[in-house]
């Protein structure tokens, strides 16, 4: 008899799949109600209020699966469900149209000032000439992430005849189109939006992509949104701006700390916000409550299932002997991703020596994996990485060599952009571990974890000299280094380990040296 703890309030009608499953018992109780018996859960459902930490997994030694019925998986110790070999899944799209529509909705009040005037009138006034507002129609909306619910987001702004500018370096010019909407750098959609709304993951990247130096960029008058992740917009600049005038309005459906308590935003009329409703619809919350516990189902019906946030369920025997290559397939995936600054439409893996032995299909998922990370705007594993890929219109290639350029195995991966194609080689090295040996046209040799700094330059004399002592005199400590070049004289690169990412003004300390063509941090 499997035993289903469902622990927060979810949906009793989605949880209707799970009624069909032969020989389970669904409990409905809080994870520490003494009635439950923990050491005997088989699967465990949560929305946000119960935390799945690495204490509360030591008590259920028979828990196989964790159901989160929404996107995010914060409340979960993903790594320490892994090592247990627990399966987390999640409803990665359960609440698209409901958060597009209420980052729409917002949008429509923010213009119009609803809210104001639904307040005024509240109070028995009737002031007509001190709500007049602005019309969605001719004006240019920047979307600043075309995700899911970024692409609905411009379906509905089309229909309301506005022009859409979108900020995704990722998106491809066939994707654009097909979308209707224009691709743009962020500082083009900053200076020519009346109207920017926030959809990306949040990630180092994207935190405060939204902060002073952006917002100096946007027009006189600029409307602001964040239905996303609280973080993306720097809250304390946002607040400057609202205060000096420049913008003309925002709409908060998420803030950095939750609830927001005495913040400086909310005591200004312009500021419309509510308490993170995007996802808080009946249907979306069917939706997610449907989708985990049929995929519960599934799971026990020993089926797969397409949610999954870690690995599947493989035997031990299998693992053990993927597992280091399983590595290295998603490091150079990630490592392609953060190289690749443009569109990517094609990725072909060539797979060669011992690894061709093995289930080459699942590596290539892996490397799909970890180029998916920080990339997009949702969870990215080996069930839905092939999915996620065609969905974007990327091509995904795989072929077997018997060119293992000297190693035992080689695992060789190139992403085709618009303008340009990179190549990564990887290898795996008993006693040494998983290596990168080939950059983009150079050969090198250097361990794929940590702080990384990819440095193209030119081949002169005391080039790596000035690099070292720039950053002796900031203070910084490179862990290791590694070169490599074509020819004496000619294009060089080095790759630099840290204990901890360099900051903005390191980074651009080094990129003032004349012989210095390109930097590029890497972290994995």
């Amino acid at each position: 008899m499997y035993q289903i703890l469902v622990a927060d309030a979810i949906n009793a009608e989605g949880l209707e799949p799970l009624l069909g499953l032969e020989e389970a018992e669904i409990i409905e109780k809080k994870t520490d109600d003494p009635e439950v018996r923990l050491e005997d859960i088989d699967a465990l459902l949560v929305r946000s209020a119960t935390k799945v930490t690495e204490a509360l997994l030591n008590q259920m030694p028979r828990l196989k699966i964790i159901a989160r019925a929404g996107v995010g998986v914060d409340n979960i110790d993903v790594p320490a469900a892994t090592k247990k070999g627990i399966i987390v899944i999640n409803a990665p799209d359960g609440n698209t149209i409901s958060t597009a529509e209420h980052t729409f909705a917002m949008m429509a009040s923010l213009m119009r000032n609803i809210p104001q005037a639904h307040s005024s009138v509240k109070n028995l006034e009737w002031k007509r000439n001190a709500f007049i507002g602005t019309e969605l129609y001719g004006k240019r909306l920047g979307i600043v992430g075309m995700g899911r619910i970024g692409s609905e987001i411009a379906k509905r702004a089309k229909v309301f005849g506005m022009n859409v500018n979108v900020f995704d370096p990722f998106l491809t010019k066939e994707r654009a189109a097909k979308l209707g909407v224009e691709s743009s750098t962020l500082d083009e959609l900053l200076g020519g939006a009346d109207i920017i709304t926030v959809h990306t993951p949040l990630t180092p990247e994207t935190k405060g992509i939204i902060n002073e130096e952006a917002l100096k960029k946007t027009k006189k008058g600029i409307y602001l949104l964040n239905c996303a992740r609280g973080g993306i917009i720097d809250e304390q600049d946002l607040a400057k701006y609202v205060a000096n005038g420049h913008v003309g309005g925002v709409a908060l459906d998420v803030f950095e700390a939750e609830p927001p308590g005495e913040h400086p935003l909310l005591k200004y009329d312009n500021v419309i916000v509510t308490p993170h409703l995007g996802a808080s619809t009946k249907e979306a919350q069917l939706n997610v409550a449907t989708q985990v516990a049929k995929e519960v189902r599934s799971f026990f019906e020993g089926k797969p299932v397409s949610s999954s946030i870690n690995l599947p369920a493989i035997s031990n025997d299998v693992y053990e002997k993927i597992q280091p290559f399983y590595q290295i397939s998603k490091q150079i995936g990630h490592i392609l991703s953060q190289c690749v600054k443009e569109g990517v439409h094609e990725l072909s893996v060539t797979y060669s020596g011992s690894v061709t032995d093995l289930e080459t299909t699942y590596l290539t998922k892996a490397m799909l994996s970890g180029f998916f990370k920080n990339r997009i705007d949702v969870n990215v594993n080996e069930v839905n990485a092939l999915l996620t890929a065609k969905e974007r219109g990327i091509t995904v290639g795989e072929k077997i060599s018997t060119d293992a350029f000297g190693y035992d195995n080689c695992i060789a991966v190139t992403a085709k952009g618009e303008e340009s194609a990179f190549t990564v080689r990887g290898t795996f090295i008993d006693h040494y571990g998983p290596r990168i040996v080939y950059l983009n046209g150079f050969n090198i040799d250097f361990l794929p974890e940590g702080n990384l700094l990819y440095i193209q330059h030119m081949d002169r004399p005391g080039v790596i000299g000035h690099v070292g002592q720039i950053l002796g005199d900031q203070g910084i400590n490179i862990a290791t280094m590694q070169v490599g070049r074509k020819k004496a004289g000619g294009e060089a690169i080095m790759v630099l380990a840290f204990d901890k990412p360099l900051s903005e003004a390191e980074l651009t300390s080094l990129e003032k040296l004349d012989e210095i063509v390109s930097i590029n941090p890497i972290i994995l």
